[in-house]
């Protein structure tokens, strides 16, 4: 039997927390059913025996406390939420029980902003992560170590695993429903708590907001100029002239300032423009390319692709009421 501890973080979600140990334990009742042998042991695991989430609104009551796990083969870090910094700290007590049980081999999954209490640790240097695309500047930021994939719904890094935003957990539990019982199971938990399965990118959900918390005056400057102007032709030259740095130091500059070079931001800014209008305008797609600043209809449709996981008419299809 594969021991899960599911961990009770204070300032947990709890919809992450429980949506967990429901699909792990419901497996457990289609193998029963099945005349089959149970094939998780799932037990909530806190630092204390009742614990408050979801701002104060619920109380979890634990199954153990942390010192009393002997072995665990999954651990399971819930999204948290409120201010990243305080909810580390509040919960810093976690770091050196998961490093000491993964190191004794059991494997670890972070749902959503899970992954700031998973990188804590330090296991994911050098690794990939997913996270909740709001807050890749923030684990960039704090965490320069780790490779974060935006875009990723869920990362499997030799037994170290994270999920995208919000509810996109779901897709990382059936992904360890199917690793752990196999396909049939995954697929079964999929239709019975209808869940689309196989989700492999959040690129379409997520809304461009360019890296602005930073010291960088000049690089902030050249950032609101190319969001006021992205219908323009918009060169580096153009702005290093603009703010009188060199060309290779403003490009070192933004892409250290910004995680994205001066190219890759204008392009986001200009597929985000553009977004906003085939979700809420009648105009067509080539109506909206020029608008954005593109001539090009193949380009556009690349970077488009490129940066939402779809092409612009299946986005206009997705998000557009005018469509439905």
């Amino acid at each position: 039997m594969k021991h899960i501890s599911i961990l009770i973080p204070k300032g947990a979600i709890l919809g992450s927390l429980e949506g967990t140990r429901q699909l792990f334990t419901q497996v457990n009742q289609f193998l029963k059913a099945k005349e089959m042998t149970p094939l998780f042991k799932v037990q909530l695991v806190g630092l204390t025996q009742e614990t408050q989430v979801s701002g104060g609104l619920y109380t979890v009551h634990a199954d153990l406390l942390l010192k009393d796990v002997v072995k665990t083969d999954l651990i399971i870090i819930p999204a948290v939420d409120g201010n990243i910094p305080a909810a580390l700290e509040a919960n810093k007590d976690f770091i050196p029980w998961i490093i000491k049980h993964y190191k004794a081999g059991a494997e670890v999954a972070s749902l959503c902003m899970g992954a700031f209490i998973l990188a804590s640790t330090g296991l994911l240097a050098g690794r990939k992560c997913a996270t909740h695309w709001m807050a890749a500047n923030d684990f960039r930021k704090m965490f320069p170590d780790v490779e974060l994939v935006t875009e990723r719904i869920i990362t499997d890094e030799r037994g170290i695993y994270s999920s995208g935003g919000a509810f996109s957990y779901l897709n990382l539990i059936l992904y360890l429903i199917e690793k752990y019982a196999g396909r049939d199971m995954s697929l079964l938990s999929s239709k019975v708590f209808a869940i689309e399965i196989e989700r492999s990118s959040q690129s379409p959900f997520i809304m461009f907001q360019g890296q602005k918390e930073h010291e960088d005056e000049p690089i902030r400057k050249a950032q609101e100029f190319i969001e006021s102007n992205f219908q323009d032709k918009i060169t580096v030259d153009q702005l290093a002239s603009m703010f009188a740095l060199g060309r290779r130091n403003l490009e070192r500059r933004f892409k250290k300032a910004t995680s994205n070079t001066v190219a890759e931001y204008i392009q986001r800014v200009k597929i985000e423009a553009a977004k906003k209008s085939l979700e809420s305008s009648r105009e067509n797609v080539n109506e909206v390319m020029y608008k954005v600043g593109y001539t090009d209809t193949k380009a556009f449709r690349t970077t488009f692709k490129r940066i939402t996981g779809l092409s612009p008419v299946q986005y206009r299809n997705k998000y557009s009421p005018m469509m439905n």
